[in-house]
């Protein structure tokens, strides 16, 4: 028997249909699932699709019976994904392909240990469930292999015994670390296919869900430090984890599992990027050699960010005498993830506490006080700067008394006595999403990166085939979005820069918004709104970035960084009555002309740039080297281009830097959208654009994606 079966059985569970008095126990079956929290178990999407629209929206009652042969009615919570049409449900329900149940009356139900880390593979794992395959209702489990995914963290590949029918939905257990890092989806014929547990994170992309999922989790972390003090090591799975740890050094399961109880209680992230900031922190902090993170996650509470710390460098499995990685810089008895995981809970209470809920004053004192007692067990540097971030610069001795434990409280709100300067920057990373020129047919295909400090790039989502352009909005809207929760870090907001062919450059781009067509309208919701009403869009040239950058380029860049700036006009002349009412100046004359104006004029057009006199003007401008523009993307017919003139050259001027443009445009874009109640002294700035291009570049861009089965040119 595998020794974790035992201890698996107890909380596995059978879902089926509510009885109804017609079908026997075995005929109602739809498949396993297994309890995360109490009141709270995990399925396929495709098990309980078998009862069609009524049980999917949570109106129709299951049945979920435990692993004591206890019946309990549960309800579903979420599924994903959610299909179109409930009640045509798909032959094949596309990934991640899971369902949250709650199962109300089932509080004392025992619950598995759910990973905190992203999927690790390969691993030994255990796959365990229930099924009718062989003739009657029975259980059944296997041994074998994570092996592998799809690449993109989405699906795990399973070899050995693989599951077999009516599985769906059962636990997959990693045998060496004793946690659940999957829910078996099914089998084809050499190979399981299982869903990272990871996958939940998704209920987490709008504000219920993410609700939803903290309490799920808060629930979840209690249960395992309650459980692990009732009754040991004995069926508990941190003794579990602890029997397969032997040695009591560094992070240990009983740690883990006071930490994360303790993390439970804190108001969680609002982003991934809030616990990612953290994270990079910590790892950047213990690691000697610079940090260069290998791939890029997505966690939602603060307990994923320290399964992130384990092995300090990712994907690191090798230890040296379990106090340190080879090539690390750690000397003898230093535990290198230890130190990561108390630096980061330290910053963890930092940064809860600028959250300003009064509610967390208790747990953060706790949970400072708990960092404090581990840090005697580190070496001195780290002790004091988790004092430091703790409790100030003070570092308390004989002659001082300790400070406040963790936070203090200023007019019933919690902060830290000295504001830790760590946990106070910028957004850690924008996101550019970079849009190749037409190369066949009428897609555009595209890429979507995270640019971070020290112009790192790191990918997240493309599309070698393409949009069309009016599919463009809708196909980047989620891979956005994804992207701006990475990047986004409290109150700093990614920007969002966009490298565009320049036939693209009047796409409304700051118009943009995350929420699918046809959702309802949330009025000020930040989560909803455009995108340029909440935060910085930018254009950038496509052609221009492919090539290497040239002098002109660098000097006019430096010219707005710096300031002042000022106005000119992209085209020569300003029509006053409208477009058209004078010939504009030829491409020549124009590139003459901008190549002699200051460093830091910005050239302004009242009208498209994307064809048109407007894009031979720009053509010229972007030739002579300006990395800043203005321009009004709206094509239809408007009186007031001389007022749109003015108005940009006294915005150019009070902004003084390109910096300074981003507030302004941003208010104006608010000012002008208001359906109730138009400000007219903003009309001017209908349909405003920036360009904002800087010459510097990460890395040399790599040939522009081909679609399926093509070769770049000179390719072999």
């Amino acid at each position: 028997m595998n020794p974790h079966e035992a201890t698996v059985r107890r909380s596995v569970v059978r879902v089926s249909a509510a009885d109804d008095g017609e079908l026997s126990v075995d005929d109602r079956f739809w498949g396993t699932g297994f309890f995360i929290a109490p009141g709270w178990a995990v399925t396929c999407a495709h098990v309980v699709g078998n009862g069609g629209g009524g049980v999917l929206d949570g109106t129709a009652a299951i049945e979920v019976t435990d692993g004591d042969d206890r019946v309990h009615e549960g309800r579903v919570a979420f599924v994903l994904p959610r299909p179109d049409d409930p009640e045509r449900l798909p032959d094949r329900w596309p990934l991640p392909d899971l369902a949250l149940v709650e199962v109300a009356d089932a509080h004392g139900a025992e619950c598995l240990w759910m990973s905190d880390r992203s999927a690790v593979v390969p691993a030994d794992v255990a796959v365990y469930g229930w099924s009718r395959e062989t003739g009657e209702l029975g259980w059944r489990y296997g041994t074998g292999t994570a092996a592998g995914g799809d690449g993109s963290g989405r699906a795990m590949l399973l070899r050995g015994e693989i599951p077999v029918e009516g599985c769906s939905g059962g636990p997959v257990v990693d045998t060496g670390r004793g946690a659940v890092i999957g829910v078996s989806k099914g089998r084809g014929q050499s190979h399981g296919l299982a869903v990272p547990i990871t996958a939940l994170r998704r209920i987490a992309n709008d504000r219920p869900g993410r609700d939803r999922l903290h309490s799920v989790v808060r629930a979840h972390d209690r249960y395992h430090l309650r459980h692990y003090r009732a009754v040991g090591t004995g069926r508990s799975w941190t003794g579990i984890q602890k029997g397969l740890r032997p040695a009591a050094e560094g992070f240990t399961p009983v740690l883990r599992t006071q930490l994360f109880a303790r993390l439970a209680e804190l108001t969680q992230p609002r982003t991934p990027g809030e616990v990612m900031a953290l994270v990079d922190q910590a790892k950047s902090r213990v690691v000697q050699e610079p940090y260069q993170p290998g791939v890029e996650h997505d966690p939602r509470t603060w307990r994923e960010g320290v399964g992130l710390l384990y092995d300090v460098r990712d994907g690191a499995e090798g230890r040296a005498g379990r106090t340190g990685w080879p090539g690390a810089g750690s000397g003898p008895g230093r535990d290198l993830e230890l130190e990561a995981v108390l630096l980061y809970a330290a910053w963890v209470a930092a940064a809860v506490s600028r959250f300003g809920d009064p509610a967390d004053a208790g747990p953060l004192r706790e949970l400072a006080g708990w960092v404090t007692g581990k840090a005697d067990q580190v070496q001195d540097v780290i002790r004091k700067e988790v004092q430091r971030i703790l409790h100030g610069r003070r570092d308390p001795g004989p002659d001082r008394p300790e400070p406040p434990v963790g936070v203090v409280l200023v007019k019933d709100r919690p902060g830290p006595v000295e504001p830790a300067e760590e946990t106070d920057l910028q957004a850690r990373a924008d996101v550019l999403v970079e849009v190749d020129a037409l190369m066949y047919g009428d897609r555009y295909p595209w890429r979507v990166k995270l640019l971070g400090q020290d112009d790192r790039i790191t990918p997240l989502h493309d599309d070698a085939q393409g949009a069309r352009r009016a599919e463009l909005r809708e196909a980047l809207r989620e891979p956005i979005a994804e992207a701006l929760r990475q990047g986004d870090v409290g109150e700093h907001l990614a920007a969002l820069q966009l490298v565009l062919p320049r036939e693209l450059f009047d796409e409304p781009v700051a118009d943009w918004r995350l929420v699918p067509p046809g959702a309802d309208d949330d009025g000020l919701d930040p989560h909803t709104m455009p995108l340029g009403q909440r935060r910085v869009v930018v254009v950038r040239d496509r052609r221009r970035r492919d090539r290497r950058h040239f002098p002109e380029w660098q000097r006019r860049w430096n010219g707005c960084t710096a300031g002042p700036m000022t106005a000119v006009p992209l085209r020569a002349e300003v029509p006053v009555p409208g477009h058209g009412a004078r010939r504009p100046e030829s491409r020549h004359a124009a590139y003459a002309r901008l190549s002699d104006v200051d460093p830091g004029a910005v050239p302004v057009f009242c009208g498209p740039v994307s064809h048109g006199p407007g894009a031979m003007a720009l053509d010229a401008a972007l030739a002579a080297g300006h990395a800043v523009v203005i321009w009004r993307g709206c094509a239809g017919e408007h009186l007031d281009c001389a007022e749109f003139h003015d108005e940009v050259s006294r915005l150019v001027c009070e902004a003084a830097t390109a910096e300074g443009l981003h507030r302004r445009l941003r208010n104006l874009r608010i000012r002008c959208a208001d359906p109730e109640q138009p400000d007219e002294e903003a009309r001017w700035a209908r349909s405003i654009a920036l360009l904002l291009d800087r010459p510097e570049h990460p890395a040399p861009p790599g040939p522009p994606l081909s679609a399926p089965g093509m070769r770049p040119e000179g390719g072999a």
